[in-house]
């Protein structure tokens, strides 16, 4: 297993700029709460499942198997 940002540096640059204006929260989610910091609950969940491969809800992290 393996996480890396997402390949595409303008992507990565916007979503964490989007972070830093929610104060850690990621920018695609309306709700400011613990399960939102980034690297999300979603996303962490994700990364448990040994068969999940692909790009969080951002798109700023990829988990390859």
């Amino acid at each position: 297993m393996e996480i890396k940002y997402n390949e595409n540096r303008e992507i990565v640059e916007r979503i964490r700029e989007g972070i830093k204006r929610k104060n850690g929260h990621c920018p695609c989610r309306r709700e400011e709460t613990e399960d939102t910091m980034c690297m999300c609950k979603e996303f962490r969940d994700q990364i448990a499942d040994p068969e999940y491969e692909g790009y969080c809800h951002c798109m700023l992290y990829y988990k390859s198997k």
